[in-house]
């Protein structure tokens, strides 16, 4: 079984210092955080960028000062930048910050019903996304909510679109309107897309209460995990964390109790294919 990836998602687009008041949201906090989840074991930091005032933002200059102030403290992680967005977000807007060229971004697989909201991926958009990462040559997450992307996907390979092999795929689970993050869900996708894209590398982002039970199924059938503010606030049922290091520690605790070692940032590089 190949060394575990942690992602640590420390701020998002829709969870708020009402909801979680550690949440870091300047620069220079998510620097800060980024350093601490490094620390705990983390390689990968799925960033999200806010106003001072923590409203979600995709201005390029404001990606720009939180990257370098990430690399300033913690040069060796990688830093995969959300073009997701806040829901509701203009698709220029989202598709915009892959100028900066970053090593890896995220590519969302499909629409669904998110919350009372509706998160739109046109099928149009989508291949419009694709193509930018080839010409910007930056790396793809594939964020997949529900079986059906999947097979989204693995046309979009077949039809030429989607060229990065092996490719990293991202289970989100439990968003609502998506698929929950129930075992059977998760070995149903485990096995689904080692039909569809046998290539493919996977990690599972376990939404709210379904964190732990998508975490531990990976981290022991060779899956990567995220954890972080965007996905899950509360360390235990009603107890608020402390900080996204204090999430990225459990899992790491986890896995070296089990026997699974956390990959080193080359060899986090080498399994996502950020190298080639």
């Amino acid at each position: 079984m190949e060394p575990l990836i942690l992602t640590a998602a420390i701020t998002g687009a829709e969870t708020t210092r009402a909801d979680q008041p550690n949440l870091p949201i300047t620069p220079e906090e998510q620097a800060k955080e980024a350093k601490a989840c490094f620390e705990a074991g983390a390689r990968v930091i799925h960033l999200h960028i806010r106003e001072d005032d923590g409203r979600p933002s995709q201005r390029l200059d404001r990606f720009q000062e939180a990257i370098s102030a990430i690399r300033e403290v913690v040069p060796e992680i990688i830093i995969q930048i959300s073009t997701g967005g806040a829901v509701g977000e203009s698709f220029d807007k989202r598709l915009a910050p892959l100028a900066l060229k970053p090593e890896m971004a995220t590519l969302n697989a499909g629409t669904l019903n998110f919350g009372d909201d509706i998160f739109i991926n046109h099928p149009a958009d989508i291949i419009r996304l694709a193509e930018a990462f080839k010409q910007y040559n930056v790396v793809p997450e594939v964020e997949v909510y529900e079986s059906g992307m999947v097979d989204a996907v693995a046309r979009l390979i077949k039809k030429g679109i989607i060229t990065q092999n092996p490719l990293h795929i991202q289970f989100v689970l439990g968003v609502p309107g998506g698929m929950s993050g129930k075992p059977k869900n998760l070995m149903y996708m485990m096995e689904h897309l080692k039909e569809e894209i046998p290539t493919a590398t996977w990690a599972v982002a376990g939404i709210g209460r379904w964190h732990i039970p998508t975490s531990l199924i990976a981290m022991v059938t060779g899956g990567h995990i995220r954890c972080g503010f965007e996905d899950n606030i509360f360390y235990h049922k009603g107890v608020i964390a402390e900080s996204n290091a204090q999430l990225v520690a459990r899992l790491a605790r986890i896995a070296k109790e089990i026997g699974r070692p956390l990959a080193t940032p080359e060899q986090a590089r080498e399994i996502l294919a950020l190298n080639k």
